[in-house]
């Protein structure tokens, strides 16, 4: 069998396996979501054994300690994944949700009603609990899910899923085959080739960074829901809070570095007292951070670039749209509000951005104004989440604007469609 052959055969199987999903009940699919969170902890001496020629290879491969740290399955982690399994199974089903009702003047009754999207290929990099965390979120809201992890989480990826299918079968024996599938195959042709398959494939989510993103979009003939990189935004106004606005900016930036909704520019409006550039500063070398500021700033601040061991910079243009995913922050002055909106508009990747202010009508305007799939008065950006948004478990985060945008959750794995109910109706 070709590669392409192969990659058809996949994709059938897996719409033939979504229809069949459709026929499960909620306590059916819940049934099984919760055996395949008790079999991931029984197996988890064969899922460790799996994980650990993955590492053995990565390695070899000459992975970073970090990519070989995510790549890991330790004890708490596949606990983790269990309890993600149990805690979607607690979830209210999507699917058969009435979203509107209407009825016409000659009696037809309308009904728009949450259904599955069909087959979802989930793309991914590295982390191995993606293939349960995924999996599952798929299976609650009835679609069947085609897994492409990486290739140094191959064996890890594969006993996952087989150990879910497998548990969910023993105790639910309508539940499909192939609902689950991980492309076999570490050849990087098999994306462009499932990809091209429209008639089988619905929808598409890679998760990984901003290249494997763009590669996957550029390729793919199915819909794809992705953010290209998180440009995150913290605006200080005028009429901030400013003990409010040190704390928020702190966290957006030092509590996690190396994630989407971390910030990655900070904006002071010029008319903010003169001590809160020195002070800023301070907070955020204290916690290790390079600034890489405009003129104005580093005029406030009033430091040296020696004094700093090269922590203030100035900044470059380049350095406005850079997702550091680091202990690295740029900074620059504004003309108020208006200022920060025009900036965060022409710089922002769409994904998170906030204001800080007592001012109503000033949050207002930003609220309305900053075009992102996520805006924020008085708060963090990394609440961007969907667990943090009481969504329980999340398959991702979109900043695209037709479909589903911010973190994606149950619901935003579902699509609709109308039922009409009439009595004989024709149309005159």
């Amino acid at each position: 069998m070709t590669l392409e052959e192969q990659m058809i055969d996949i994709a059938k199987r897996a719409k033939t396996a979504s229809r069949g999903l459709t026929t499960l009940s909620t306590d059916q699919k819940n049934r099984c979501l919760r055996a395949m969170a008790d079999a991931i902890e029984t197996n988890q001496e064969a899922i460790q054994s799996e994980n650990a020629m993955d590492l053995e290879a990565g390695r070899e491969m000459g992975l970073s300690s970090a990519l070989l740290d995510r790549l890991e399955l330790t004890e708490t982690r596949i606990s983790g994944m269990s309890q993600g399994l149990r805690e979607v199974a607690e979830l209210p089903d999507p699917v058969g949700r009435t979203l509107e009702e209407r009825e016409r003047p000659n009696g037809l009754k309308l009904r728009k009603v949450s259904t599955p999207i069909g087959v979802v290929v989930i793309i991914y990099e590295s982390r191995p609990n993606v293939t349960a965390d995924a999996a599952g979120l798929c299976l609650k809201s009835g679609n069947a899910t085609v897994l492409r992890g990486g290739k140094e989480a191959i064996h890890s990826n594969q006993i996952i899923a087989k150990t879910m299918v497998g548990s969910a079968q023993d105790i639910c024996p309508e539940f499909p085959l192939d609902a689950i599938q991980v492309v076999p195959t570490t050849d990087r042709q098999a994306i462009p080739l499932l990809l091209s398959l429209s008639e089988y494939i619905d929808l598409c989510m890679p998760r990984g960074g901003e290249g494997l993103i763009r590669a996957v979009a550029d390729c793919s003939r199915v819909p794809v829901i992705k953010h290209y990189k998180g440009v995150c935004h913290v605006y200080v106004d005028r009429e901030a809070d400013l003990d409010a606005a040190a704390a928020i900016a702190v966290n957006a930036k030092t509590q996690r570095p190396g994630v989407c909704n971390a910030i990655e520019t900070l904006l002071i409006d010029e008319g903010v007292h003169d001590d809160f550039a020195p002070r800023i500063a301070q907070l955020l070398w204290d916690h290790g951070v390079e600034l890489r500021a405009d003129a104005a700033f580093i005029q406030q601040v009033n430091g040296s670039l020696e004094s700093r061991d090269s922590k203030l910079v100035q900044a470059t243009e380049t350095d406005w749209d850079a997702e550091y995913l680091d202990l690295i922050l740029a900074v620059k002055m504004v003309d108020g509000v208006g200022g920060a909106i025009a900036h965060i508009n022409q710089f922002g990747s769409g994904h998170s951005d906030t204001i800080v202010t007592t001012n109503d009508t000033t949050a207002e305007r930003f609220l309305n104004e900053v075009d992102a799939s996520t805006v924020y008065w008085n708060a963090s950006t990394r609440f961007t989440d969907g667990a943090e948004f009481g969504m329980g478990a999340e398959i991702g985060i979109s900043t695209d604007k037709i479909g589903a945008r911010g973190p994606m959750g149950l619901e935003e794995l579902t699509s609709y469609k109308w039922l009409g109910l009439g009595q004989g109706q024709i149309r005159e």
